[in-house]
């Protein structure tokens, strides 16, 4: 059985620090950063709540691949993804938490 998955990138309300994370549920994941549902994690400590970018896949398999592949790109490089596709970097759980 195939399961689809998501790659998704938080900020804080500064915008300093970038996370991205793979999920095979993205509104549940989403809403587990935003009220720190791990204390100790790094979005966590960060103040990472802000879901700034996500993409969709078919499969879970691809999402991890993705997501291997943006963790290696630089910062700026992320920057460009993001403000390709939501350049006010506005948060997008509203939209996240309809699905």
């Amino acid at each position: 059985m195939q399961y689809g998955g998501c790659v998704y990138i938080l900020t804080n309300k500064n915008r300093t620090t970038l996370y991205i994370g793979v999920t095979s549920n993205l509104r549940n994941r989403v809403y587990q950063h935003k009220i720190k549902f791990y204390p100790n994690s790094f979005s966590a400590l960060y103040n990472l709540n802000i879901c700034i970018y996500y993409e969709s896949f078919a499969r879970i398999e691809e999402a991890i691949a993705r997501e291997k592949q943006l963790k290696k790109w630089s910062r700026s490089k992320k920057e460009a993804l993001i403000y390709k596709l939501n350049p006010s970097w506005k948060d997008l759980w509203e939209e996240i938490k309809l699905w």
